[in-house]
């Protein structure tokens, strides 16, 4: 089902039928998203991202870390979902990546805002939060443009495929802060 974020941007949850969709948009901007991206080298075939998806989606709905695909007028323009819940402890984080000829306009902006309010709304979530790499600055300003607090930076928290290790900035909201 496609929910309506704004009036050019929607959101659903991805598919087995959206794997090709999703490998060609990463595929042709492959040098772009390995940046901060650390899984995009992994990724060498369609069947790569028709595996994942058919993990998550294997997982039952109320337990599932959900992927959901961001369109501008009915085209792909990222990702976004959760990742590393736990559910126990009503917490998640959210994850995302936007092709560049997408980002600058708003658009993930309005998707996380969404997504945080869905969480606490669907599955009762406390708290969110967001992981960025340090230099990653369209993505840090998401968090903090958001009301997220920056919560501190985690040392070498990442591998980037250029095989080098990247400090990762923390930002947090709490249910009562959405």
């Amino acid at each position: 089902m496609k929910t309506k974020i704004s009036k050019y941007c929607s959101i659903r949850e991805a598919t087995l039928e959206d794997a090709e969709v999703i490998w060609q948009a990463i595929d042709s901007h492959r040098d772009y998203l390995k940046t901060w991206l650390p899984f995009v080298p992994k990724l060498q075939k369609v069947e790569d991202e028709a595996a994942f998806l058919s993990a998550t989606l294997s997982v039952p709905y109320d337990e599932r870390n959900i992927v959901f695909v961001i369109e501008k007028n009915d085209e792909f323009c990222g990702l976004i979902g959760f990742v590393n819940t736990d559910n126990n402890n009503h917490r998640t984080e959210i994850g995302y990546w936007l092709l560049p000829e997408h980002q600058g306009q708003g658009l993930m902006t309005q998707c996380v805002k969404y997504l945080c309010q869905w969480a606490v709304r669907e599955r009762s979530m406390h708290r969110i939060q967001i992981c960025c790499a340090v230099g990653n600055h369209p993505s840090n300003a998401i968090p903090k443009r958001l009301g997220f607090k920056f919560e501190g930076t985690i040392r070498h928290g990442e591998l980037l495929a250029s095989g080098e290790y990247v400090d990762i900035n923390v930002y947090g909201i709490l249910k009562e802060e959405i």
